[in-house]
């Protein structure tokens, strides 16, 4: 005799709402792989090619012309690798804070950690704002410096609130435990807690990391020396200007070949600057169940 719970999943309505949801994410699917997909073929392509009869899988139009302009030319390999520095440190500093004031407020017997909490709230819905802020950074010394990138919106409340809601689903009987033995909070931080939290901190770095990566505008605004300007903002000069640097074209070419040239390097700028974020999601996906769901009801 069937039990209820095949007649529900074998039931008609339950296999039509099956077939929806798996129609949805197919289209899911196809709206985010085709513009990835197009832009990877087309990286790859040369821009006659790309121009006149689109995505080819001929090998004989294929060419990585692009990729080598694109690291033979010293802006864009010294973005990358300022990118690089920017948000490693910016994912550093970020996780760091995070969870040394998560797991201060995670504490019962902390004092004043009701204040704590309002003054950190409240800077959630307000702030100075960007004039303000961009005097706050010149008063500092930190324009026209990395820290400038690094150091200000580092530290987030919703990161921090984040890692609190972790820390205080951890069990109490494993701090009482370490207690009991004679060990410090900061021996129980560093033996027990941190070993137990890498969820959280693998979710809170590559969010930090992504962010950073993505972000231009506070380069932009603090960053006067080209030589420290992240990928992200060069790459915006390539997209948005569709200009290239003169390094990037030895011969004397019309501006049409330029425009064409452009192009090529537009699409293998993108995939150079998403190799990063690609790779490091396979080593922190595992982290992910844990780490998305914390403060979910159980």
């Amino acid at each position: 005799m069937k039990s209820k719970i095949d007649l529900v999943n074998n039931s008609k309505t339950d296999r039509t709402l099956l077939l929806i949801n798996k129609i949805i994410l197919i289209l899911i699917v196809l709206i985010i792989t085709v513009p990835l997909l197009y832009v990877l073929f087309g990286s790859f392509l040369s821009p006659n090619v790309l121009l006149t009869k689109g995505i080819s899988l001929n090998p004989e139009d294929w060419t990585i012309d692009g990729y080598r302009r694109i690291f033979e030319d010293g802006s864009i390999v010294r973005g990358f690798l300022n990118s690089i520095m920017y948000a490693g440190g910016f994912s550093i500093v970020s996780v760091l804070f995070s969870i040394l004031a998560g797991y201060a407020l995670s504490v019962d017997n902390l004092a004043g950690k009701k204040l704590f909490m309002l003054f950190f709230i409240v800077t959630m819905f307000f702030n100075g704002g960007m004039i303000p802020t961009y005097l706050l950074i010149k008063e500092l010394g930190m324009i026209n410096t990395p820290w400038a990138i690094i150091l200000p919106g580092a530290v987030s409340v919703w990161n921090i609130i984040l890692s609190r809601t972790y820390f205080k689903g951890l069990p109490n009987e494993l701090k009482e435990a370490a207690r009991i033995d004679g060990a410090s909070d900061l021996k129980i931080f560093l033996k027990i807690i941190l070993p137990l939290s890498k969820p959280i901190i693998f979710v809170l770095a590559l969010y930090a990391f992504i962010g950073q990566w993505n972000s231009y505008f506070n380069a932009m605004i603090y960053l006067e020396d080209q030589s420290l300007y992240p990928l992200q903002l060069v790459l915006r000069e390539i997209l948005i200007q569709n200009e290239v640097q003169p390094g990037m074209i030895a011969d004397q070419l019309a501006r049409a070949e330029i425009q064409k040239i452009a192009e090529m390097i537009k699409y293998s700028s993108i995939v150079v600057s998403s190799l990063p974020l690609l790779i490091m999601y396979p080593f922190f996906q595992k982290y992910f169940e844990k780490g998305v769901m914390v403060g979910s009801l159980k």
